[in-house]
């Protein structure tokens, strides 16, 4: 057992092995230089930084959607996958949000401007906001996004006023070592890296030094008669710079405060009064860089519900954005090198964008939208990943239970179709690849008409994914409490019901629309529970292979303009068309769709056939599910579907075979026999109807 443990030393070796290996050391500005000459992207700003970052993790493209999926966001792999992302939406926004960043990287014009995540609560956003900071802290320590800053040291041999506690200063904006160089010679150096540099960008840098910096700069130079080399040599060291969000080093998160309390200095900067009576108010020295835009140089600003933000304390983005400039109270301008990030929620952003007076503000952000999920299945792997994360190891979540809670989100967040040739839920179908039922539906026109409808965009209102998520929780713990360790649709459809009203962020005005949508799942839940009981009553795999090679017989038969042999007495026959309309009829195939069904079908056959392989009507999930609903029909009239409801009208031997082919489609032995009571008890009431 004692051999399994990780001991001190493992874990201290292992945390070594995690930590740059010239971290600690101090360097000259001559090995930078050769450094940088070696591997000119170590002079890259911060934008080129995070766009390099994204790709350094690796990517996929999405043929279907035509997106560039971020495996840090698809796959998370610092993290086991945690923290992943799923729908269309969302990696369009993501891969989105990444062509802005890229687009600064290469001096477009993004680089400018605030990238505002804009969406609904819930959405999303800052947990993608807060993923972004995570890698770019994890890839500032690997040496593919490497970076150095310097700092002064034995200033006190040369400024005699320098307090003894500042012989030796970092860099107060953990500037870029190049800064250093006059611009000149600066351009000089510049000039030469971009003739080496293998990227789609070019490296520029034209700051100027921080003020403190270019204090010491000044002194020392007029100390050493303008030998920039002694400068350079006897008091600046080159030091690897590390991002780290919790040391406010090149990451910030800057959250607004009570609207009366609202600070610029927050943002640029203040007097540092311990140094004040030493240095005196006009020195530079008695600055504290400790504004948000100040920690976060050379790498993240991370502005949460920015707009928040009374109108004259975001006055302050306007220079840090258009002229990458921070002006603090009684200072000179300072150069500032991030990507800014804002994020805000809808009612914020309609309030701003109606403000004539935000009109500069607004022209200087570049909008991501940050839209709900609207691909039910895809929702439904949010709430997986949810589970996963949680300890539920002996709650057995039932087939349809997730896909039916992220269609009831779906269905509260997609606009209504217009017209009458497509239904709410037939949209979500489709939106979910779920078109081989519906018949001439344009999925693209479908998100055209969306957007055009949608106030802002599609998908930017309705109910949560954490209001869903709370309420698969509550069910969950109301499943426990009942000794039950399965998690039923029939469950989670009763907490929302309840708890639909009770949540605050949904408008009374929604809620009987809501409650629709909930009676509109609950009959979809209803014909999936049925298709899953027919499945284990009725399934014989034997009968569908016989029943399938039949319809493909006649089906050739048909498009050949041919006759088939009868299987009893032997003679050639026209194709039954009673036949093949009564399995089309199962997928609600109407009489003018029929020859565009067989053709497909017989193409599909044809083109297998080619390949090698043997007809099974197992392999084509259309072919299949009709004669699965065919060999129902034929099947059902002798089973007693009211005994299901009862356990003591059954034979417990029958009824355990019926169990035992639920459990193979995932259900628990107990949720077996729920769906088993509901669904006899639904197809028992349409028979007397009937």
């Amino acid at each position: 057992m004692k051999g399994d443990i990780e001991t001190l030393e493992e874990l201290s070796k292992q945390y070594r092995e995690s930590m740059p290996a010239d971290l600690r050391e101090a360097k000259t500005f001559d090995w930078y230089l050769e450094k940088v000459y070696e591997d000119p992207k170590l002079g890259r700003n911060a934008n080129q930084r995070v766009a390099d970052m994204f790709d350094h993790y690796g990517t996929e493209y999405d043929e279907d959607a035509g997106v560039v999926e971020y495996l840090m966001a698809s796959e998370d792999p610092l993290h086991d996958g945690e923290n992943v992302f799923y729908g269309r939406e969302v990696h369009e926004s993501i891969h989105e949000f990444v062509n802005k960043v890229k687009s600064g990287a290469r001096g477009l014009g993004p680089e400018k401007r605030i990238k505002l995540l804009l969406g609904p609560v819930g959405s999303g956003k800052s947990h993608f906001d807060w993923m972004v900071r995570r890698y770019f802290e994890d890839y500032t320590l690997r040496d593919e996004g490497r970076m150095y800053t310097f700092r002064w040291v034995n200033l006190g041999d040369v400024i005699r006023d320098q307090d003894p506690g500042d012989d030796t200063v970092q860099s107060p904006m953990n500037q870029d070592p190049l800064v250093l160089l006059p611009q000149e010679q600066r351009d000089t150096v510049i000039e030469q890296l971009n003739e080496q540099l293998d990227a789609p960008y070019t490296i520029r840098n034209e700051q100027s030094l921080d003020p403190a910096s270019e204090f010491y700069m000044d002194r020392l130079l007029a100390h050493y008669d303008d030998d920039l080399q002694a400068v350079l040599e006897n008091h600046v060291e080159i030091i690897r710079l590390v991002a780290s969000e919790n040391k406010r080093q090149c990451i910030e998160t800057f959250e607004p405060k009570d609207k009366k309390n609202q600070d610029e200095t927050e943002l640029t900067g203040d007097i540092n009064y311990s140094k004040l009576a030493i240095y005196g108010e006009s020195d530079p020295r008695a600055f504290d860089y400790s504004g948000a835009f100040c920690n976060a140089n050379r790498g993240i600003f991370s502005g949460e519900e920015l707009l928040k933000l009374q109108r004259e304390f975001l006055y302050d983005f306007l220079h840090a954005t258009q002229e990458q400039t921070i002006k603090p109270k009684n200072n000179p301008r300072i150069d500032i090198d991030q990507v800014i990030v804002g994020r805000t929620n809808m009612p914020e952003y309609r309030d701003k964008k109606g403000d004539e007076k935000m009109e500069a503000f607004n022209d200087r952000t570049k909008r991501i939208d940050f839209p709900y999920v609207l691909e039910y299945e895809q929702e439904s792997e949010i709430y997986r990943k949810m589970l996963r994360n949680a300890d539920v190891p002996d709650m057995h979540i039932e087939p349809h239970a997730l896909e039916m809670a992220g269609l009831f989100g779906v269905l509260t967040r997609i606009e209504e179709p217009d017209g009458e040739t497509i239904t709410l839920l037939q949209k979500a179908k489709a939106y979910n690849g779920e078109i081989d039922e519906i018949d001439d539906v344009d999925v693209k026109k479908l998100r055209e008409e969306g957007e055009s409808k949608a106030d802002i965009a599609e998908g930017m209102d309705g109910v949560s994914a954490r209001f869903i998520g709370d309420e698969i929780a509550e069910a969950i713990m109301d499943s426990t409490h009942r000794g039950r360790d399965y998690l039923s649709p029939l469950t989670v459809f009763n907490h929302f019901e309840q708890n639909l009203e009770n949540h605050g962020s949904i408008p009374e005005e929604n809620l009987d629309r809501y409650y629709r949508y909930l009676e509109l799942v609950r009959e979809e839940y209803k014909d999936r529970a049925i298709e899953d009981v027919r499945h284990a009553l009725a399934y014989d795999i034997d009968e569908i292979q016989r029943q399938g090679e039949k319809y493909m017989d006649h089906v050739m038969a048909y498009i050949d303009d041919a006759t088939v042999e009868d299987e009893l007495t032997g003679r050639e026959q026209d194709p039954d068309e009673k036949f093949l309309r009564s399995v089309e009829e199962k997928l609600d195939i109407p009489s003018d769709r029929k020859d565009d069904f067989r053709q497909e079908v017989s193409n599909w056959v044809s083109r297998r056939a080619r390949e090698g392989t043997s007809f099974n009507p197992q392999d084509n999930d259309r072919l299949r599910r009709a004669l699965e609903r065919k060999l129902w029909e034929d099947k059902k009239h002798n089973i007693n579907f009211s005994a299901l409801v009862s356990a003591n009208e059954l034979d417990d031997d029958e009824r355990n075979a019926w169990v035992d082919a639920l459990v193979e489609q995932g259900y628990s032995r107990e949720g077996a026999r729920e769906v088993l009571e509901f669904a006899g008890a639904e197809v028992a009431k349409a028979e007397l109807e009937e």
